[in-house]
């Protein structure tokens, strides 16, 4: 007989279905063909404990993290962020210091003199200067102390004694630019002419009047009566001719108007520079004070001694200026009468027109009756 065949059980048949369930397979139908696992599968719960186990670790992590970045916040910083602030407190002291330094220089130049910033400071430098007495029995750290305080006050010592030598050397270049030349403009007087005394005119809108115009560019005018009146003067009184214009041009000009050759000539290098302006020091002449007047159409700007000064009027090319010759008669007087101190007598012109008020007086004496 033949062998029997060996059934092999296979899975049970599927269960029937019907049609409309195939045609509208449900949501979990669907899942599950996508290869989804069911969630009573192993597979499934496998996979949430996963998921579960990865949150924890997350937020394990984010915990750690937030941790350690307070307690970053609040270490105290490393070494090297320590040096950094303090080297850069260092810096910022050192360019205050040496900022208020130079602030401090400037004011003292400006608002005072060499002398004066010496005779203030001298008292600092002397205490700051002096050794501190230390007790014999005083502890290493007290004299420490001590020595250290008197290193430390030298610094401002040596700074107040740099300026001072610094500001005195420049001072002393600068005065040969803004000093008059030579103490003694003028040569001495012979000891004969010891009582004569000294005319000072000035050039410029006094004796002559500079113009320009475009046809023929810079033209020096004489003022009327200018020639006349220098020979006159010269007669009587030793005139120099002070001016506040270049040598170049002052010793030509002059050299026009004195024929003669009996006038002093002084031009810029024999004046003051102050406030940015030219001054006339009648102190540096190597005259008496008492003796000198100073006629000049800008008196009072142009002079540092005003009581010597005579104010007339500028001239600007009038024709029929007669202002040096009005003031003849006062100078004769003054020539004459050789008073002891002119000053007082310009004293008492002040604020007047010297030659109208001198005619005058003058007129006033003659209807006086002698007696």
């Amino acid at each position: 007989a033949p062998p029997r065949r060996r059934e092999i059980a296979g899975p049970p048949p599927a269960p029937a279905r019907d049609v409309a369930a195939l045609s509208t397979p449900s949501s979990s139908y669907s899942s599950y063909a996508r290869g989804a696992p069911s969630p009573s599968s192993y597979a499934y719960r496998a996979a949430s404990s996963a998921a579960a186990a990865e949150e924890a670790a997350a937020a394990a992590a984010a915990a750690a993290s937030g941790a350690g970045a307070e307690a970053a916040a609040a270490a105290p910083p490393p070494p090297a962020a320590r040096k950094g602030w303090v080297r850069g407190l260092l810096k910022f002291g050192v360019f205050a210091a040496f900022a208020g330094a130079i602030g401090g220089a400037g004011y003292a130049t400006h608002a005072y003199s060499l002398s004066e910033v010496d005779k203030k400071t001298l008292e600092f430098r002397k205490e700051m200067t002096t050794p501190i007495p230390v007790a014999e029995d005083a502890s290493e750290f007290e004299k420490f102390r001590a020595r250290a305080y008197e290193t430390a006050m030298k610094v401002p010592v040596a700074a107040i004694e740099l300026y001072l030598e610094i500001r005195a050397r420049i001072e002393d270049h600068v005065v040969g630019f803004t000093e008059p030349a030579s103490d003694k403009l003028l040569p001495d007087l012979h000891p004969d002419d010891q009582n004569i005394f000294t005319l000072v005119v000035d050039l410029t809108d006094t004796l002559v009047c500079n113009d320009w115009q475009r046809e023929r560019g810079w033209k020096t005018f004489k003022r009327p009566g200018v020639e006349a009146f220098l020979q006159h003067m010269a007669t009587m009184y030793e005139v120099v001719v002070y001016s506040d214009q270049v040598q170049m041009y002052v010793d030509p000009v002059v050299e026009r108007l004195d024929s003669t050759g009996q006038i002093r000539k002084l031009s810029r290098p024999a004046t003051k520079y102050q406030d940015g302006k030219h001054y006339r020091d009648l102190s540096k002449l190597n005259r008496n004070p008492a003796q000198v007047l100073y006629v000049s159409a800008h008196a009072l700007e142009s002079c540092l001694q005003p009581e010597n000064c005579v104010t007339v009027k500028p001239w600007k090319l009038e024709t029929d200026d007669t202002e040096l010759l009005d003031l003849i008669p006062f100078l004769e007087y003054l020539a004459i009468a050789r008073p002891s101190d002119i000053r007082a007598v310009l004293a008492s012109y002040q604020g007047h027109d010297v030659a109208k008020e001198f005619r005058k007086r003058s007129k006033e004496l003659e209807r006086m009756p002698v007696i």
